[in-house]
């Protein structure tokens, strides 16, 4: 009986490794190229179709062995079709050419579409009619213009766009009057900002007065001869931006001699503004206090604004401390959803409903939900024994959004009414955009499977027992060159940890590791323990960006554990705050128990272990290979290793009072940063260590890793250098094509090394 259930336990993985037997090829490294992502859903006022975007990487016509990406818009049908047909991919590019299009929106009509392109370098509106004809130019603003919006009535577009400072000072219109602003510039040894105000009447002199000195260094910065830095969040993501830049509304009349209008003024942005159903005024966010520098000023507040230019503007929501962000509208104009939360601290966003009426708010309630949600829109739903087409208020509408959770990215279902909420599809795909159409919802969809593809499927009925990713009709078929690939599916396991949590995990078996191969042979194989950053990501079946990685290492015979440790997002408030003053030990606690139970897979060569991670993850691979000596090499990428130094050099220097309650210089923080920073034990480290950096990146910084490189040289440790000029902090998700693909090489050859067959070896 035993050796029949050990047979029967053998034949069971042979099937479920069937797919590695089948003569399908490996994911290969240049795979990265042929990915299509499906973003940018938008249903048809009808429900009948939907316009999305599609970003593919091309080769550059003009640069050998380069790429470039693409984003051009596509439809879909929605209705008229049979199964078969929409298997067979029913969608059709509507842009194509040189320049990419994205941010499309329908006309209330749905006759056209509004969408943004860029023309010489700076972004503008177009308007492509739908039955027939080509797209034309709506604006062409010396700031561009972006996120188009048609107004309800179909008559006008609402639009934002992107000022600097000194474009600010010279414009009556973003600034009338021509004043400067009313809060403090914070340049030394001047008590206002008059010192702004251009003088024509003064000549740029070197050798002149006071004046003209000043005039001639100012037109060194003009010239970039200079940078003069006064601000405090002066680091962007490739380089420093001394000078601010403010997001402005515009509107404008769907006519090609229309000329735009602005809705906003001043030295402050507006962000994510939203027309109201009636059309008469927009809902938009931007600073609580207007006389406070923006680099300052962390609380948000949600305003009113007429629509038609006057500038008349009414406050809705302003608390000290909070911040309120993401509005959206009823249909019916009577009740608004948005998300807030604390200002300051490690916090997510909180889902909040009140009653809308006009210029004011009511009755604002902060809903139960402890993940963090996003994409909220509003959809019609049936009402239960209501046979009018048309449902009484508050029950008529409901709010759908998306929210990592547990390694997916699942679809939920607001009832404001009842304040329930109801999740309506799994956790092992993730939706990244979708919109409604009557009781239909369509959406891109990540799974393992497949990286990126749009879907339908009704939402009636749905729930996690029955989600509506187990009845979605694919719509399209933009990476059905997956179908001929070998791939690696993930098992899901969980940990209990020392704080009484339960982290989740997954192993990947290698590719190539068939069931009967480690049965018969004994082969075994490399493990990679790979880790996410944030600190507060989450990864997972239905995490899109790891996708082609995960399964490109499987397919050169590597198993891969990955793990959502203390921190990370998607396990609620509690679970992501459980790294406060502990970035270190806490989560190495948990990504090597992870780590331990997958080495006790068959498969595995416990020999041949190795480790990276990037950003929060570089700092975790640093840490970890200074207390453990298991991992036979390790690669530390964008990482942060001394976090004082990273106070002052990251852009994402708020993390460091947030997390370790204080700054450098105060005592209550300076034990702990110490403690907690992966520098202080650089003399522990002696596994071979590959670091790299993005020469632009500016959220972490160069120095984090030139100072981690260059004490381990003086330290005679294996230690290896990778600088990526041009490259930001995003390098490995949207950077240059062939930094992306020399990445993962370099990850699999430096690990080849000193894990790698002998045969393999050089």
């Amino acid at each position: 009986m035993k050796k029949f259930l050990l047979l029967a336990a053998v034949l069971g993985l042979v099937v479920l490794h069937a797919r590695a037997q089948t003569g399908k090829q490996k994911i290969r490294v240049t795979d990265l190229t042929r990915i299509k992502q499906v973003a940018g859903v938008k249903t048809s006022p009808d429900g009948k179709q939907a316009v999305y975007t599609l970003t593919t990487i091309e080769p550059d016509a003009d640069k050998k062995e380069e790429y470039e990406y693409k984003t051009h818009l596509y439809l879909a049908a929605l209705s008229g079709l049979n199964g078969a047909a929409r298997r067979s991919g029913g969608t059709k590019a509507l842009t194509n050419g040189s320049e990419s299009a994205r941010q499309p929106d329908w006309s209330p009509d749905g006759k056209s579409i509004a969408f943004a392109r860029t023309v010489k370098g700076k972004s503008q509106i177009f308007v492509m009619p739908l039955d027939g004809g080509e797209a034309w130019q709506l604006t062409k603003l010396s700031y561009g213009a972006s996120s188009p919006q048609w107004s309800p009535d179909g008559k006008r577009i609402l639009f934002t766009v992107s000022a600097s400072l000194s474009e600010l000072l010279k414009d009556s219109l973003l600034n009338r009057g021509k004043t400067v602003p009313a809060w403090s510039l914070e340049k030394p040894g001047f008590a206002t900002n008059d010192f702004i105000k251009p003088d024509r009447n003064v000549k740029a002199n070197p050798d002149g007065s006071l004046a003209e000195i000043r005039a001639y260094l100012n037109k060194d910065v003009d010239d970039k001869k200079a940078k003069v830095i006064n601000r405090l969040n002066f680091q962007g993501e490739s380089t420093t931006e001394p000078e601010l830049s403010f997001t402005h509304i515009y509107s404008i009349e769907v006519d090609p001699n229309a000329t735009p209008k602005p809705l906003t003024h001043g030295f402050y942005s507006f962000q994510a503004p939203v027309w109201m159903p009636d059309g008469q005024g927009i809902l938009a966010v931007t600073d609580r206090d207007t006389l406070r520098h923006p680099d300052r000023e962390q609380d948000a507040a949600l305003i009113w604004l007429a629509a038609d230019g006057s500038g008349k503007r009414i406050s809705l929501l302003s608390e000290a401390g909070k911040t309120y962000f993401s509005p959206s509208v009823s249909p019916d104009g009577r009740q608004l959803v948005l998300l807030t939360n604390s200002a300051q601290g490690v916090n997510a966003g909180q889902i909040a409903v009140a009653a809308l009426n006009g210029t004011s708010v009511s009755d604002l309630q902060v809903i139960s939900f402890d993940r963090s949600a996003g994409n909220l829109k509003w959809g019609a739903v049936p009402v239960a024994g209501s046979k009018k087409k048309k449902a009484p208020l508050n029950t008529a509408y409901a709010v759908f959004f998306t929210a990592p959770s547990n390694g997916g990215f699942p679809l939920y279902r607001l009832d404001p009414a009842t304040k329930q909420i109801t999740q309506l599809s799994d956790y092992e795909s993730g939706i990244s955009a979708f919109d409604l159409a009557g009781d239909q919802v369509v959406f891109a969809k990540t799974e393992v499977a497949n990286p990126s593809e749009l879907y339908t499927a009704s939402f009636s009925g749905a729930t996690i027992q029955k989600p509506l990713t187990g009845k979605a009709v694919k719509l399209s078929n933009h990476n059905d060159w997956v179908s001929d690939k070998a791939l690696s599916f993930p098992e899901k396991r969980t940990y209990r940890n020392s704080k009484g949590q339960t982290v989740e995990y997954w192993i990947m078996k290698p590719t190539v590791a068939t069931a009967n191969e480690v049965a018969t042979s004994g082969k075994k194989y490399p493990l990679l323990l790979n880790m996410h950053g944030g600190p507060t990501a989450m990864w997972g079946p239905g995490e899109p960006s790891m996708w082609h990685e995960f399964q490109y290492f499987c397919s050169q015979g590597y198993g891969i554990v990955y793990a959502n440790p203390r921190g990370s997002g998607g396990y609620g408030i509690d679970f992501q705050r459980a790294n406060v003053k502990d970035w270190g030990t806490g989560p190495t606690e948990d990504v090597l128990a992870a780590a331990t139970d997958a080495a006790k897979e068959a498969w595995v060569d416990t020999s041949r272990q190795v480790i990276t991670g990037g950003s929060y993850a570089g700092y975790l691979t640093a840490w970890i290979v200074a207390h453990d000596n298991r991992f036979k090499a390790a690669f530390s990428q964008r990482g942060v290793y001394d976090l004082t130094t990273f106070m002052g050099e990251g852009n994402a220097w708020r993390l460091v009072p947030n997390y370790f309650g204080g700054y450098p210089w105060e005592k209550r923080a300076e034990d702990v940063l110490e403690a907690n920073s992966p520098y202080t034990f650089v003399e522990n480290i002696k596994t071979p260590l590959l670091i790299k950096h993005g020469e632009n990146d500016l959220r972490t910084g160069v120095i984090q890793s030139e100072m981690m490189y260059k004490s381990l040289k003086i330290l005679g440790r294996p230690v290896e250098y990778v600088r990526m000029p041009g490259a930001t902090h995003e390098m490995s998700r949207t950077g240059n094509v062939r930094q992306r693909i020399d990445r993962m090489l370099r990850i699999y050859e430096f690990f080849e090394r000193y894990v790698g067959e002998k045969n393999s070896r050089q």
